[in-house]
């Protein structure tokens, strides 16, 4: 990968972005894609939306949202403990003995998480079925209520320490790849579409508030009326001990983003999208998706009249811990075929399945 574009999604990584709190990894979308794009602006809702030849037809929009799990604080207790509830999807077994930031407005306050110690556990707490997240709490150092409240307010916001690691074989390992991955994925398509002859808009979207809903790509979806959408998310690898291939399907790090195919999916564009991938020699994998996905795809395809949608997905083992790993060659690729396939769409194209 290029430096300047690794600088960026470790930039990304290490910038703090829960459902909700998106503002400072979406500054960093706006000054990296600005050179790439005719335009760019920010809703309303708070989505970072770059456009690429705005008077082209059809609309194509992509999306990648910024935003990642986290935490919100609810409660300070008397002598300084800060108790807080998820945003977004968070595992309980992953949190006891982490390092976290609490992101208050004067700065960033590092704490821990911590819960009563397995050997003052009675024996019905060890044996209970389930971790649950109201038996945690944060440990900032606090000497009491008054001392934390001078770091900390009620409301803010807090996420796993953010860094990413490089391990070998391109690998790279961090909290948010889902889906700072996306994010950066269609702002690299921009750069890669450059000045080469586009018939299509493309509309390039860092959403927000996916792990809440889908809510950002809802609002944008039906801001931007586009003709074709693609959301570029992650999905579960399987390779590593454990996982069942019979329940999810084959996917491995390193062997090129996927292709989903189902009901979520419209088959022109997924064809074309494989036939680009093959042409280009772009590496992907098949992605059975029998249901609406948990994806921007799913708010997309079906904003007014409907969507012609597509979804792309950057394989990820760990995903929602503080260890996600993911592929640099799959990001790469990713953008390689978002780009391409924007570049094969020309202004009569027609996704009606027939």
């Amino acid at each position: 990968m290029r430096t300047e574009s690794l600088d960026f999604l470790r930039q990304l990584i290490e910038t703090p972005s829960p459902s909700g709190f998106e503002q400072p990894a979406q500054r960093l979308v706006r000054h990296y894609v600005a050179p790439y794009a005719d335009e760019v602006r920010t809703d309303v809702h708070g989505n970072v939306i770059a456009v690429k030849n705005p008077e082209g037809t059809p609309r194509v929009m992509l999306a990648g949202h910024c935003d990642q799990i986290g935490m919100m604080i609810q409660h300070i207790s008397e002598d300084g403990y800060l108790y807080f509830a998820a945003v977004g999807g968070i595992d309980a077994a992953v949190m006891a003995g982490i390092p976290v930031v609490v992101h208050n407005e004067r700065g960033p306050v590092i704490g821990v998480i911590g819960r009563k110690p397995i050997h003052l556990l009675k024996a019905e707490e060890r044996d209970k079925p389930k971790l649950d997240l109201s038996d945690m709490f944060i440990d900032i150092g606090a000497k009491d209520k008054e001392d934390a409240q001078g770091k900390v307010e009620i409301g803010d916001c807090a996420t796993f320490h953010l860094h990413m690691d490089t391990l070998m074989n391109d690998l790279v390992a961090g909290p948010g790849f889902d889906d700072k991955v996306g994010s950066f994925a269609v702002c690299e398509a921009l750069r890669l579409i450059g000045d080469r002859k586009l018939s299509c808009a493309v509309y390039a979207v860092s959403t927000v508030q996916e792990e809440l809903g889908l809510r950002g790509a809802r609002t944008a979806a039906f801001g931007i009326d586009p003709q074709v959408g693609i959301a570029v998310d992650v999905t579960h690898g399987t390779d590593y001990p454990g996982c069942d291939c019979k329940k999810t399907g084959e996917c491995k790090l390193g062997q090129g983003p996927t292709i989903a195919r189902g009901p979520n999916i419209n088959p022109v564009l997924r064809k074309l999208m494989q036939e680009t991938a093959t042409k280009k020699k772009i590496p992907w994998q098949p992605e059975p998706e029998p249901r609406a996905t948990g994806t921007d795809a799913n708010s997309i395809q079906i904003s007014r009249a409907g969507v012609a949608t597509g979804l792309v997905s950057i394989p990820n083992r760990y995903m929602h811990t503080p260890v996600e790993i993911v592929h640099l060659e799959d990001l790469e690729n990713a953008a390689k075929l978002l780009a391409e396939t924007c570049l094969k769409i020309k202004s009569d194209a027609d996704f009606t399945p027939l």
